[in-house]
Parts: C-alpha cells; structure tokens; sequence
C-alpha cells in the first residue's frame, strides 16, 4: 500500500504548476510526511502516558495538530468533509498560519537537540510550493493514509523514502550531493565497524545515508539494553549539513529510520575554523561522502592550515581535526587526491600520512557514482600513529556501472573479505610509505598483480589465426554435407 501511495503522491505534485522537478517533489512529500509522522508519534507518547497514569502534553497547540487542520475524522473514522480545509482556505491556513507558527519552535526551543527544535528549524527553511489548495489536499489525504506506528511500518516508510532520494539524485546533475550508493555506504560502515559507546559523525550529512546505515548497523550488532538503545537515539549519531533542502531531507530520513529527534544541525561546517575544535567536540568514527569540486571563499579558506577552495580537501582537514586519537575514518574523495601536484594536495596527503595510520585506499569504478562518470576512491584511516604501510583494493567488475546496473554488495563482499586481514591477490596489493617519494608524497599505484589480458599477436597473426579458423569452418560444413 505504502509503494502505491508514495507513486499516487508523485502524480499529483507533477500536476500542480508550483512543482516541477524530483527536488520539489521530495522537498514537498517530506514536510507533509513529517507532520503525519509527528502526530502518529504524539499519539504514541499519548497513549504511553496514559498507561502509566500520566499527561503528556502535545507539542503542537490543538489547532495545529494533523486531526484539526489535516485530517479530521467523523465517528466511523472517515475524513470529516465539514470540518477538513480544501482549496484557497486549505493553502491560506498553511501559507499564513501553519508555517508561521511552526517556524517560531526554532527561537523558542530550549535546546538545538530537541524535536522542537528540529521542527522550527524544518519550517523556517521551507514554503508550501503548491499553487492549488486542491492538490495539496489530494496530498494530505494521500499521506493520511500512511502509518508510522510499528517499526516494521516505518521500515518500510524508510526504504521508500530512500527509492525517492535515489530518484531525486539521478534527476539532478548533483546527484551524488544527495545520494551515495548503499552498497557502498553499508560496505564503508562494515569495514570501519563503528561499536555501541562510539559517537559517530559526518560533517556534510546530505541525506544522512551514513548516519541511517550506521544506526542499522550498530542496532543490529546485538541485543540493545534499555540504556543503550537510548545511547544510540540521542548520544551516538551527530551531523552538519550546510544547505537547506538537504538539512530536511537529512532529518525526514533519520526520523523515518527510527531516530525520534536527530542530532543534525544545519550550518556550514567549513564556517568553522578548526584551531577552535577541543576535546569535547571530538569524535570515535567519521563516515562521509562530502562535496567535490566545489569552490569555497577566502573567508573559508582562512579556517584551514592548508588554504585551497576545493571543498573536499577542506572536509579531510576537518575530519583529522575533529577525530580523537584512535578514532576511524570511512570517507570517499575524487581519486585525483591521490596523486594531485598543487601544493594543497601535497600538503594534505603528507599531513594523513604523517598524522594518521591510512590503513586502506579502495579505488572504485567510474560509474559507481549514478550519473556520474568522475573516478572516486574510499580512504580508511585511523588518527594517533603514523602510516607504515598502505593496502590497495582494485574493484574491478565485468561490467560497465550506470543507472540500470548499478553497484550492489556483492560487488564489494571480496574487498570486505580481504580487508580483514590486508590479503594480496589478483584486485589488493600493498605499499610501504618508506619507499614512496617525500617530495610529492604521491599515492596513486598501480596494481602489480593484474594479469595482463592484453593481446601480444601481431596483426599478420590475427589475420593467419582467422585464416585457419575459416578453413576449419569449410572442413567442418563439408563434412556435415557429406553426411546428408
């Protein structure tokens, strides 16, 4: 039900003249969708207090709850027609008192952790961009239908709110800002294996994927204790994500993902200068994917020991800064950092080398990016000790990656496999930092246990070869001709 839903709620915005592209469409599914999910969850909290004899005190004002304004019911549970809004008075109700209102939860919020919080923040940054009352009530009742009560629901909300991410990110030119392939983030997770206790960040959050695989991961590494389990809904998982649209969608996602009041905070982490970092603002495990090829200002630039506008080589700075000693690190950059000869990237890779123990490069193919040919690699480190040695792994796959044949995990369950224990074979090698060139601290490799699939006949040989084989052919099609 829940499949037919989300593709009936696409239709509908598709028709209204205020949107017009998958960004618009996610953008305006995730604000009516956190309001359903928001009173399923006052409902819940409700009824839990009422079980032990308490109040609980709602939130949003009565006025502004889904049941008054969205979606009231008659008795037998059916949408109220005389009470429920529609057309001009539905979209003036939303334009000019809803979104005012729940924009003001950001001043007056106690804290930039709580869900109050979140909720002002969500509003401020978005506007309702459907033209017509009609369709937004198509929408409303649309996801009326919907249900975020038991985890198996929101399971499958979540699995479906990533389809639309996905979706979103093969639209746009920017995919990658939004979207990085799941195979790839549960294989990164796995492999830099974060544990209940560590705090787990990524400072250009996007869509929270790492965050959401992270959460999967550790709640499934055992049986969660009372305590833990709250460990992991408010002390574990932290992010900053500088643009709006995916400030939102960062958040919908962990919410949907199980994660009631997500520690994201929207803000641009290069803003920040990084002499100012102390031990409290430390972390145990970085998982990022942070933009490339973007070009940040002097200002910016000015918050950094190695000055340069590419704004991934800023993040790295930032990750190293941000880590604790012994902290581990999971994050994918173009893989011209390796051997980049500007004296950022000189600088940068001397730094990691020097200042972390980089235990394993993973060089991907083009195409795993979706929409995307640009050539990435994921670089696995630990901060405290120098490097010593570096293990490579070369995903080389039979086939060409893109939008219908994409990367999955089994692509990747070799490279997981051999990371354990650093194993050569036919795709992993590996270098010692003693013997690589300390003037350009160059990184790149190449891979000295391919086999060689390159044809060594000379022309005339091809041409002798065909020869015989066509003769063959002749010999073989008499012989059958004679037989009849």
């Amino acid at each position: 039900m829940f499949e037919t839903t989300f593709r009936n709620l696409d239709d509908t915005l598709r028709k209204d003249a205020g949107c017009s592209s998958e960004l618009d469409y996610i953008e305006q599914t995730s604000w009516v969708l956190f309001l359903k999910y928001l009173d399923d969850f006052e409902a819940d909290r409700e009824a839990i207090a009422k079980l032990d004899g308490k109040i609980y005190q709602r939130i949003l004002k009565p006025e502004y709850s889904w049941t008054t304004w969205a979606c009231p019911k008659t008795a037998d549970g059916k949408l109220d027609y005389n009470k429920g809004l529609t057309g001009d008075d539905l979209k003036e109700f939303v334009d000019n008192k809803l979104f005012p209102y729940l924009k003001q939860f950001r001043a007056d919020a106690e804290h930039a952790n709580t869900l109050e919080y979140k909720i002002g923040e969500i509003f401020h940054e978005l506007k309702n961009k459907l033209q017509s009352g009609y369709s937004l009530r198509e929408v409303i009742n649309k996801v009326d239908e919907l249900r975020f009560r038991s985890n198996e629901e929101k399971h499958e909300m979540s699995s479906l709110y990533e389809d639309k991410i996905k979706n979103m990110g093969n639209a746009g030119r920017n995919g990658g800002e939004y979207y990085t392939p799941r195979p790839l983030i549960k294989t990164i997770v796995k492999v830099v294996n974060p544990k209940i206790g560590d705090k787990v960040y990524d400072g250009a959050v996007g869509s929270a994927g790492f965050l959401c695989e992270a959460y999967e991961y550790m709640r499934n590494l055992k049986e969660l204790t009372a305590k833990e389990y709250e460990q992991l809904q408010k002390k574990t998982f932290y992010g900053k994500e500088k643009k709006s649209l995916a400030y939102i969608i960062g958040v919908m996602n962990m919410v949907l993902h199980g994660i009631e009041a997500p520690n994201i905070v929207h803000t641009n982490t290069l803003g920040e200068n990084i002499a100012d970092i102390q031990e409290k603002d430390r972390v145990d495990i970085v998982l990022a994917n942070p933009p490339f090829g973007g070009s940040e200002r002097i200002e910016v630039q000015e918050n950094f020991p190695i000055r340069t506008s590419e704004t991934a080589y800023l993040f790295l700075q930032h990750f190293i800064k941000i880590l604790r000693v012994g902290g581990r690190c999971g994050i994918v950059i173009k893989n011209t950092f390796l051997s980049n000869a500007d004296n950022a990237s000189i600088a940068l890779r001397k730094q990691l080398l020097e200042e972390c123990d980089l235990q394993a490069i993973l060089d991907l193919p083009p195409g795993a990016f979706t929409g995307t040919g640009v050539k990435t690699v994921v670089l696995f480190f630990e901060k405290g000790n120098p490097t010593k040695r570096v293990w490579y792994y070369e995903l080389n796959l039979a086939r060409n990656l893109g939008k219908t044949n994409s990367l999955n995990e089994s692509d990747l369950e070799e490279f997981v496999k051999l990371s354990k224990k650093q194993e050569s074979s036919e795709n992993s090698w590996c270098i010692e930092v003693k013997d690589i060139n300390k003037t350009t601290w160059d990184l790149s490799a190449t891979n000295p246990n391919k086999k060689d699939t390159t044809d060594k006949r000379t022309p005339q040989e091809i041409i002798d070869e065909i020869q015989k084989l066509d003769l063959e052919i002749l010999k073989a099609m008499k012989v059958i001709k004679d037989l009849l």
